[in-house]
Formats: C-alpha cells, sequence, structure tokens
C-alpha cells in the first residue's frame, strides 16, 4: 500500500516514423496512429494503460503527450475517440530523438513549481497483461518516490540483437527493483545467446518512471547540452489552447539524442540511482512485421490475416488487405502488405530489412514513403483516385463544421461535385450553397473556401486542371489550424 498519495503525470512520446511497418506506416501516417493489435491503435492503448493506475492513493494529473507538430490533428482526432482523457500536446518542430521529448515533458510536469512522478512510455507498444502491467508501475513509483530513476526490464524470449539489454544485480528490495549495473546496446548474437542463458539481463523497452526534479537534474550533469538548449526553447514558448510549441528557431539547435545514450547508459557509472523493476506483461514493441505476426490471432495453419483475404496451402504467414482481395497460394513463412498505392513482399525472416526499401524511396523522393494515398487533414481527409499528367481527381470528405483554408492556386484550377451533405463555398466575393449533385467551377488564381456548416459529414469530387498540380502550389489567407505562415 502507498504511504501517501502519490502526483503522477502520465508522458506519452508519440514520435518516431515506424519506417519498418511501411508500407502500412508513413511519414505522415506513422505506426502508433495505425490498428495493429486489437481494436484501439497503438497510441489510445498506450494512453489507456496508464490510465489504470488511477486509485485512492494515485492522483492522475493530465496527460503530457509530446509529438511532432505534423501529427497534431491526429493526436487529436484520436483523443476524441476516448473517454474522459484529459491531455495536453507538447509539439516538436522537427524530431530530436526522445531525451530532449522527455526533457521538454519535465519542464512543463514542473511549469507550476510542482514536482510529479513521470511514468513514461512510447506510444507503439503492445502489452498482453494489464494487470501485472499496472502492479510493475505500481512498484516502479514507489521507488521513484524515494529518488530513483526506474526502467522496466522485459525478461527476454530470445537472443534478439534489436533490443538494448540490462543487466541487474542479484539481491531486490521490498517493491521487487534491482540495481542496474550496467547497459549494453544491441549485442551481436553470440553475445545476445549469453545473455539469454546467464538469466541477469532483460531487455530495455524505454518505459522510464521518475520524478520530473531527477530527470532535469541527471540530464544536466550528464548532457548538459541538451538541456541547456530545451530550457532555452521551452522558456521562449507559445502555448495555444492544448497545444505548447517550444520555439522553433531555438529547438532547432537541440542536439538529437535518445534518453537512454543521453542519460540512461550512463547512471550505473555515475552517483545517479538507478534501478530495474520487471516487466512480465506479453510485451512488443511491433518494431517489424514479424513482430505483427507473433501477437496476432493466428488460425490453425499458424497465419494471421487482416482483410478481405484467400489463402490455400499456406503458413506462418501474415497476409494483410487494404483495399483490395489478396490471395496467397502455397507459400511458407511470408509476409504480404497491400495498400491502396504499394504492396510489400518478403520473407518473414527478413522484416528488419524494410528500412533499406524505405531509404531507397527517401533517396528517390518517392511521396509513397511520407503519403498514403488517402491523407488525413485536420479538416477531414482526401484521398487521390486518379492522376494525369494535366489532371488530378481526388474524394475529399470535410468534417461537420469544419473548413479548408482560405487560398488560392497558381498554376490550377479546379471543379467541385457534391455527392454527399450541404457545401458552402467562397470564391472570391461570391458565395454559394450547393447540395448533392450540384457543382461550381473555382478558376485558376481565385480565392477560395470550402465548409461544411452542417451536422453531417459533406464529400465532394474534385478534379483539378492545370499545368502543376503539386499541393505545395497553395498560398493561404486564413486558417483555422494555424497553418498560415506570417
Amino acid at each position: 500500500m502507498y504511504k501517501h498519495p502519490h502526483q503522477i503525470v502520465p508522458v506519452i512520446l508519440c514520435g518516431g516514423s515506424g519506417t519498418r511497418l511501411w508500407p502500412l506506416s508513413r511519414t505522415a501516417f506513422p505506426k502508433q496512429f495505425l490498428v495493429l493489435s486489437g481494436k484501439a491503435t497503438l497510441f489510445q492503448q498506450a494512453v489507456e494503460r496508464l490510465q489504470s493506475l488511477k486509485n485512492a492513493s494515485v492522483i492522475l494529473n493530465d496527460t503530457l503527450i509530446v509529438t511532432n507538430e505534423e501529427h497534431r490533428f491526429l493526436v487529436l482526432d484520436q483523443l476524441r475517440e476516448m473517454k474522459n482523457v484529459k491531455a495536453h500536446l507538447l509539439l516538436e518542430p522537427i524530431g530530436r530523438n526522445t531525451a530532449p521529448a522527455l526533457t521538454l515533458a519535465a519542464l512543463q510536469a514542473t511549469d507550476n513549481s510542482e514536482d510529479p512522478i513521470l511514468v513514461v512510455t512510447p506510444a507503439d507498444q503492445t502489452l498482453q497483461d494489464q494487470a501485472n502491467f499496472t502492479k510493475s508501475l505500481h512498484n516502479a513509483i514507489e521507488v521513484a518516490d524515494k529518488g530513483s530513476i526506474v526502467v522496466l526490464g522485459i525478461k527476454p524470449t530470445k537472443p534478439d540483437t534489436g533490443f538494448g539489454y540490462i543487466k541487474k544485480d542479484i539481491s531486490e528490495d521490498e517493491y521487487h527493483a534491482f540495481k542496474v549495473l550496467n547497459f549494453t546496446e544491441k549485442p551481436d548474437l553470440k553475445t545476445a545467446e549469453t545473455y539469454l542463458k546467464s538469466g541477469e539481463y532483460f531487455w530495455n523497452g524505454g518505459m522510464f518512471v521518475l520524478r520530473a526534479s531527477v530527470w532535469l537534474k541527471t540530464i544536466q550533469h550528464l548532457s548538459p547540452d541538451i538541456y541547456e538548449a530545451t530550457l532555452k526553447a521551452f522558456n521562449h514558448k507559445t502555448n495555444d489552447d492544448l497545444f505548447i510549441r517550444p520555439n522553433e528557431n531555438l529547438f532547432k539547435s537541440i542536439p538529437a539524442n535518445s534518453i537512454d545514450y543521453a542519460v540512461i547508459e550512463k547512471c550505473p557509472q555515475s552517483n545517479f540511482d538507478i534501478r530495474m523493476v520487471e516487466l512480465d506483461a506479453g510485451w512488443n514493441d511491433l518494431g517489424s512485421w514479424d513482430a505483427v505476426w507473433q501477437v496476432g490471432d493466428k488460425d490453425k495453419n499458424q497465419n494471421v490475416t487482416y482483410g478481405d483475404t484467400l489463402l490455400e496451402n499456406t503458413k506462418n504467414s501474415l497476409v494483410y488487405a487494404d483495399h483490395k482481395l489478396v490471395s496467397v497460394v502455397g507459400l511458407d513463412n511470408i509476409v504480404v502488405i497491400e495498400t491502396s498505392d504499394a504492396i510489400l513482399v518478403m520473407d518473414r525472416n527478413q522484416s528488419q530489412e524494410v528500412k533499406l526499401l524505405v531509404n531507397k524511396l527517401n533517396t528517390e523522393k518517392r511521396e509513397e514513403k511520407n503519403l498514403h494515398r488517402k491523407v488525413a487533414r485536420p479538416w477531414g481527409w482526401y484521398d487521390s483516385l486518379d492522376e494525369g499528367e494535366t489532371f488530378k481527381v481526388k474524394r475529399i470528405q470535410v468534417n461537420p463544421g469544419a473548413s479548408l483554408s482560405l487560398q488560392k492556386h497558381a498554376k490550377r484550377a479546379e471543379h467541385w461535385v457534391v455527392v454527399k451533405g450541404v457545401a458552402e463555398v467562397l470564391c472570391n466575393d461570391k458565395k454559394i450553397t450547393l447540395k448533392e449533385n450540384e457543382s461550381t467551377y473555382i478558376p485558376l488564381g481565385h480565392t477560395h473556401r470550402l465548409s461544411n456548416l452542417g451536422k453531417d459529414v459533406l464529400e465532394i469530387i474534385e478534379v483539378q486542371s492545370g499545368s502543376y498540380l503539386g499541393e505545395d502550389d497553395i498560398e493561404r489567407f486564413d486558417d483555422s489550424y494555424g497553418r498560415v505562415k506570417n
């Protein structure tokens, strides 16, 4: 039992691009926002798991979510689907890895002269045993309350070379915490096999429990360059309702580094006490398609399938159909991932090598690395249906009460046909209302805005025509989502 109520701030680190889960995970819609296990997204599962800490002895403060500026509306949309979750978003203008992200969260948590215990977790993991997870965190909170940094350690099930390893002391305290002796980052296979046999090593799952002031003191001592640069950016922050933005120019000067490299791995050789609490809760970081197969519901042939699939004489495979019927015959240990604009076929044992394909996409500057055909926007979404040299066809959905920005294009005209709902269209100084099966034309260079003032969704078909059809041919004059550049 707790001796006194603990002030707890859940911290969700919601960065990362999930490149090894391409083509389903893209830069603009990374894996934490996907449903890959269960019925909720990985991000929603992470938020909900930490809500379980609340009881008579725990005061659970608002959740702090550190995410990328470009993902802020994805986060808000997914939070709206959850009940009774209050959160604030710390928005990073560019990624600087997890050490600056946690420093931002700690600075925000202590901004009102409070010093809560932070329970820190990535947004892209799965757990099968909620009760054991909560029990481990309760123990970790008690240890953190005494001033220690606590890392959750996962007992390894195989000699995996993709994880960092924690070596613990033999003796444990009353809260089943062990003193950490050292860390090893991603060992070779022979070393990992030795670790597995010894029983003294655990995987580092990237989950930490510690007081906000302890983190700030530790990083100030062990990585002062990160601390000072992050503090400057935070001290010049701006607040916009739920959004907290550190200064963009100052943020760019922050050295990029992970929590592990910047602080955690240095602690055993320092005066900062670091301990490990074991987590036995069916943990998986879903870092590859093989990991998705491992946590999936398998049929009698050990196949995991999603969507419209037909399998014959196939076993030990993962088949994901997003838009079309996907059929597989006579294969073993393979992965097939189908999306509207890309298909991945590979040996399941080569799951880690997807990142090589993503590197090629990046080198060739292909949009399939960054965007799906269907692209989420703060007002709704658009789906690019067809495209030629001088035309592009989109299906656009606008949420109730939402509006696109007031804008114009220099190189294209647009034709709009309403197929569902009622649209309000402003074109230069003319405002009209369009119902289903009605249409309008937006000439090149005309200032315009599309709005849905009703309570039902609005869908239109947009046909663009012009010499250039890129998404960057847009000049915004007014926008409800802060996208007008001064």
